[in-house]
């Protein structure tokens, strides 16, 4: 069985520059989630981060990647524009992408979104967060309960300035009394989008089973997508992902 292309990009600053983040994932948050994922046995991660040549994002890194995890906070307005349109272009032939927490920011996001505002409330007062499952029999939540419970998180309000889901998977409840729409499935060209809001830098969230498995799950959901080739207007299908 052919095994999922999965890149994790990161911007890995706060891990170098911030004692507390570093504590927490003393090789990068992209090294975390990447480690879970070759635990997999249908996957193989890899990584790339922003101060990297092309952000580690080039022309052949992306061709052979089924799957594009994207963690973002600090240096959206970083990645280049070039870059941002590479990634564009390959989602819309049909390859997968996962916008994590903090992500629903980034230039990428904005601009498969068509907005340049991922406006929301927040408060980082390390709240518990309960993220209910509303959608049981959807892919992504494969293996779940009713609800995923964090126990301290940053806190996402609506309202979250966002084009209306294709599908809704999750809807997350904070101890302030707010709600949020925190698994919003899209599908823009051939590919598959998935927004996942959980993965405050300062809180341990992804070393959480149950927020690992939803994005195992996401990869296995988006990379169903077919990749294809645009070529001279017309559109020629490359061999499907498996």
């Amino acid at each position: 069985m052919s095994k999922i292309k999965i890149t994790v990009w990161n911007e890995y600053r706060h891990e170098r520059h911030n004692e507390e983040v570093k504590a927490i994932y003393p090789d990068g948050i992209h090294m975390a989630i990447a480690n879970y994922l070759n635990t997999q046995e249908d996957m193989e991660a890899t990584t790339a981060v922003l101060d990297e040549a092309e952000h580690g994002l080039t022309e052949e890194v992306l061709e052979q990647t089924d799957v594009l995890l994207w963690w973002g906070h600090l240096a959206h307005n970083e990645v280049s524009d070039e870059v941002v349109e590479r990634v564009r272009q390959k989602v819309l032939d049909g390859m997968g992408l996962i916008v994590l927490h903090s992500g629903h920011n980034s230039k990428i996001f904005e601009a498969l979104m068509g907005t340049n505002t991922g406006a929301l409330k927040w408060r980082a007062d390390g709240e518990k967060e309960r993220i209910w499952v509303i959608e049981p029999g959807h892919p992504i939540a494969k293996g779940l309960g009713e609800y995923i419970e964090i126990p301290k998180e940053e806190m996402y309000g609506e309202r979250f300035e966002i084009p209306a889901p294709d599908e809704l998977i999750f809807i997350s409840w904070f101890e302030g009394g707010e709600v949020f729409r925190s698994g919003c499935c899209y599908k823009r060209g051939q590919g598959n989008i998935f927004y996942f809001r959980p993965g405050h830098e300062t809180f341990p969230v992804y070393h959480q089973p149950e927020v690992l498995q939803v994005i195992s799950n996401s990869v296995r959901w988006a990379a169903k997508s077919e990749r294809v080739k645009v070529t001279y207007g017309h559109v020629a299908p490359l061999e499907p992902v498996h």
